[in-house]
């Protein structure tokens, strides 16, 4: 271990100093928030003369948070669930059953990744519509599970074929089915990459708001960032409340994020040493 010296010290000054400017986007969004709007207005960096702590209650009532998040779980929970079971189960059977037609269909979930999704957004919007899913929770997860699926399933591929395959076979010779292989075997070893695919995917579809916008139209189907956004019109914008209803939907995420951060650097880590 190298001894703690000057150049150390310096090193770490600099490390804080940039942690800082990371960490300033959140001083803004708190200290703004609990301002009244002038003073939003006239001095957007300084610390609050008084706090208004009223701007959440407001917030809270005008933007009907509880029904906003109960939308906005639901739909994270069950899309991220679906996803995560959907792509680790293709992405095992495509490794384990390698045919020239399993090869096909990760090149075309490959090539899929790179398609943006403004080119097939009105695409999807007219199936959504075609099928009486539009202004529906289960419309809106089904467009996630088809947009995060191939990403998923590519980050699973390469994991699954460093499992030894010795492993399953020993479980097989034991008696265990091959569903049971891979829900008792396979799946646990796969826990660094799933819980990456789940942070992901988690905060992608709890912070968006393009989609929702698009197939979510009735009120009481609003998501937390639909609900933020109700805040800005074209002529009127309602920084003194926006700002709170901000706060209280990222909190949620930013714990979530905090809780489970560390196995993003697992599962890279372990995908990087063993693909």
């Amino acid at each position: 271990m190298k001894p703690y010296n000057g150049k150390t010290f310096i090193l770490e000054i600099v490390m804080v100093l940039i942690s800082l400017l990371f960490l300033a986007p959140f001083y803004f969004l708190f200290v703004n928030s609990v301002k009244p709007f002038g003073e939003i207005m006239s001095d957007a960096a300084s610390w609050p003369k008084v706090f208004q702590w009223e701007n959440y209650s407001r917030a809270w009532e005008l933007t009907r948070f509880p029904e906003a998040f109960l939308n906005s779980f639901v739909i994270t929970v069950v899309g991220v669930s679906l996803i995560g079971l959907i792509s680790c189960m293709a992405a095992y059977r495509m490794v384990r059953s390698d045919t020239m037609f399993n090869r096909i269909f990760l090149l075309v979930l490959v090539a899929a990744m790179v398609v943006p999704f403004q080119t097939i957004m009105m695409p999807l919007i007219r199936v959504i519509s075609e099928l009486g899913l539009m202004n529906s929770k289960a419309g809106l997860i089904i467009s996630y599970l088809g947009l995060s699926t191939p990403m998923a399933v590519f980050l699973f591929h390469g994991f699954v074929k460093s499992i030894p395959l010795e492993i399953e076979e020993a479980a097989t010779v034991d008696g265990t089915s091959r569903v049971g292989v891979f829900f008792r075997i396979v799946l646990p070893m796969l826990k660094p990459m799933l819980m990456t695919v789940i942070v992901l995917n988690t905060l992608a579809i709890w912070n968006d708001y393009l989609l929702p916008s698009l197939i979510l139209q009735k009120p009481e189907l609003r998501t937390i960032p639909l609900a933020t956004f109700s805040f800005f019109s074209e002529y009127t914008k309602q920084w003194d409340l926006a700002l709170p209803a901000l706060v209280l939907g990222v909190t949620p995420v930013v714990i979530f994020f905090l809780f489970l951060q560390r196995y993003i650097v697992e599962g890279i880590a372990a995908g990087s040493v063993k693909g």
